[in-house]
């Protein structure tokens, strides 16, 4: 589990197609360990495996699952992932729960200042909508969030300078893929819900 608070910026180092999945190395920059063979680190919103490490790198192996639900198989070397390891006990929830499943991939449509932050917008996919509501937590790349405002099927994120600084959002382009994780309890409130015959089943 993970709480949404970017903890460090990492950098792509080198990606190897294994068969139809893919090896990824990442240096971790600042990400404080110790970690693990086995341990999960959130990559831009992504549960991963470390499976090798190294010098300050880790290496993941992505599966054909992780590839079809999310863009990492696009990433190039030198692109910039934001890094949070996993909550250990005891440790404060300072954002909101997040997984790291992926629920879908939106797009970027209004970007903001590296600096100064600014008004967020990206398109969030149409069977994830119901999972939006203002003032709402939501997790994009990684990042939890608090949702503004929506507008034709995209969500507008009110993003302050330290986020603009501390995350890669700020180098999000118009277009760009972006990882979309909704509140994990409103998918378990609708679920229960419908089991009553009160909601609509996910």
């Amino acid at each position: 589990m993970f709480t949404g608070l970017i903890q460090a910026i990492g950098t792509v180092v080198a990606t190897t197609p294994v068969g139809p999945e893919l090896r990824l190395q990442v240096d971790l920059g600042c990400l404080a360990g110790p970690f693990r063979i086995g341990d999960s680190i959130a990559l831009s919103g992504v549960c991963c495996t470390v499976v090798e490490l190294a010098g300050g790198r880790a290496w993941f192996h992505l599966s054909t699952e992780t590839l079809q639900r999310t863009w990492l198989g696009r990433a190039k070397v030198g692109l910039r992932l934001n890094l949070e390891g996993a909550l250990r006990a005891g440790e404060p929830l300072g954002g909101h729960i997040v997984q790291g499943h992926v629920d879908g991939v939106g797009q970027v449509t209004g970007t903001i200042d590296p600096q100064l932050g600014g008004d967020f917008w990206a398109t969030v996919p149409a069977d994830l909508q119901r999972y939006c509501v203002e003032k709402g937590s939501i997790t994009l790349d990684g990042v939890s969030l608090t949702i503004a405002g929506e507008r034709d099927g995209a969500v507008r994120i009110a993003v302050i300078p330290h986020t603009a600084q501390w995350t890669t959002l700020a180098w999000k382009q118009h277009g760009d893929a972006i990882h979309v994780e909704v509140d994990v309890l409103a998918k378990y409130v609708e679920r229960m819900l419908a089991a009553r015959g009160l909601g609509q089943q996910a």
